[in-house]
């Protein structure tokens, strides 16, 4: 499983969360893309590396809902939280976001 951090989203859980996912990558570390990155060069390199891109952000999920999948999405709907509340979240919906990525039926997650 794939993974990509959205910048709203900290760089420092891409570390903590390594042992829990093949590949987990930040926006800001992905040479290529402007600093910051749009939404559009985000999500044409997800579809293109094939990852799920993890975001507190509604606009992946319009983008999604227009364009279908892939690249399929991961939406955060607790508001803004702390580091450690995120990475504790993405751990608990592992198998989850397990399951959308295996996925042939659905493209969004919406973890509440």
């Amino acid at each position: 499983m794939k993974i990509l951090l959205d910048a709203n989203l900290s760089w420092r859980l891409v570390n903590q969360l390594k042992t829990y996912f093949e590949i987990i990558l930040h926006v800001d570390t992905i040479i290529g893309l402007s600093n910051p990155a749009k939404d559009s060069e985000i999500w044409n390199y997800a579809k293109k590396e094939n990852l799920i891109i993890i975001s507190n952000d509604d606009d992946f999920y319009k983008l999604s809902v227009l364009n279908g999948f892939p690249p399929k999405v991961v939406i955060i709907r607790t508001g803004n939280q702390s580091n450690i509340y995120i990475l504790n979240l993405l751990i608990k919906y592992k198998d989850e976001i397990q399951q959308l990525y295996n996925s042939n039926d659905y493209g969004i997650l919406e973890i509440i």
